[in-house]
């Protein structure tokens, strides 16, 4: 299985994506380049230049059409993908750690970091109100008080986005909205009533009742525009990677805690966990076989110390039922901070610490293997 190695950064590789097709590979790293490859050869299609920090997330809508990216540069951007020309700039208090498309393509999402003061904040557009670019105000901005998220996806349909943090707890936030024409209406015609109550002459705990009444409608026509639905902690630090099975049923997580673990995407119970002796960074799902693929290794500031050997930086194999290891795949020279299994299944990619992405297309025995239980 030899790989074809892409080299078009000088800093640690942050996140690779790629598209619906899988003909498209997206990769960023702590340099502000935006590089967009050709994954059946690995001839570099253009990069996306305009980023003056560190790019953390890049995600592709469901046509291709259009790019976001989320830097420490405190902003996230959208762009042209054909073209490479930036449609629009998002600008934020502090560093973009995660961002999104819904599968529409019309809603973009994206996470800020906890830092310099300012509170971690998940933030929502709608790509089709051009007023919400322009002005910069989200339809909807979600606080997280406790711990800043550090990695999320969207949920099945759109509804939701599942959220990682940095103590190890897993939320599924609403991302549906209030409709706010309606609620305004609604309002104008209740408060007419409360007035004309005072009017006839109600007692003060008629009007009491009706305006506590009038609160709790209030609450549960709302209910669930950013309102955390399910809370979950299954482990114990902080959640690097969230990544979705093809059919968006499952979703599988990777930890500081040495464990990658799955999880049912509705409810967020747990499935299964797959262990390991080092922090693992990244976890992907294949979309045809039960198999899982953990990307990790020795924290990047201890490896100068170590050997590749006793670093663990390969990329390890899972079964998805058996939790157990079935192969291993070597090559980076750090710890392996993203990895991604093409659409189609027949190859995987993996991007590290040393700079390096490497796509690897697997060899006709990994097809005929069989697993024994």
């Amino acid at each position: 299985m030899k790989p074809i190695l892409l080299q078009g950064h000088e800093r640690s590789i942050t996140q690779i994506k790629y598209n619906r097709e899988g003909d498209l590979l997206f990769t960023v790293a702590k340099d502000p380049i935006v590089n967009v490859w050709y994954s059946v050869n690995g001839e570099r299609l253009g990069t996306y230049m305009g980023h003056t920090g560190a790019v953390w997330c890049v995600d592709a809508d469901w046509d291709t059409k259009h790019v976001l990216t989320g830097s420490a540069d405190n902003s996230c951007r959208l762009w042209d993908c054909e073209t490479g020309k930036q449609l629009a700039l998002l600008k934020t208090n502090s560093a973009v750690r995660t961002c999104g498309f819904d599968f529409g393509g019309n809603i973009i999402m994206f996470s800020t970091d906890k830092q310099m003061g300012y509170q971690c904040f998940v933030s929502f557009f709608d790509l089709r109100d051009p007023s919400q670019i322009d002005s910069n105000e989200p339809y909807m901005r979600i606080p997280c008080n406790d711990s800043k998220i550090t990695s999320a996806v969207w949920g099945p349909l759109g509804e939701c986005i599942i959220a990682g943090h940095e103590g190890g707890e897993l939320n599924q936030y609403s991302a549906k909205r209030a409709q706010p024409s309606t609620e305004s209406a609604v309002c104008h015609r209740r408060r007419g009533l409360y007035i004309k109550l005072r009017i006839n002459g109600a007692s003060s705990q008629k009007r009491e009742l009706f305006h506590r009444h009038e609160q709790s409608v209030w609450r549960h026509r709302v209910k669930g525009s950013g309102e955390v639905l399910v809370n979950v902690k299954e482990h114990s630090r902080q959640i690097n990677d969230i990544q979705l099975s093809r059919d968006m049923t499952m979703f599988v997580t990777a930890s500081k805690d040495n464990t990658a673990k799955l999880f049912d995407s509705t409810t967020l119970e747990h499935q299964k966990t797959f262990r390991t002796e080092r922090p693992v960074n990244s976890a992907a799902l294949s979309p045809n076989y039960d198999h899982v693929v953990l990307g990790g290794g020795q924290e990047a500031m201890d490896v100068t110390t170590t050997s590749t050997r006793i670093g663990k930086f390969e990329a390890r194999f899972f079964h998805l039922a058996f939790e157990e290891e079935f192969g291993r795949v070597k090559g980076h020279f750090g710890p392996i901070n993203s990895v991604a299994f093409h659409p189609d299944g027949k190859s995987y990619s993996s991007g590290g610490e040393d700079g390096y992405v490497r796509i690897h297309y697997f060899d006709p025995q990994y097809f005929e293997f069989e697993f024994e239980a």
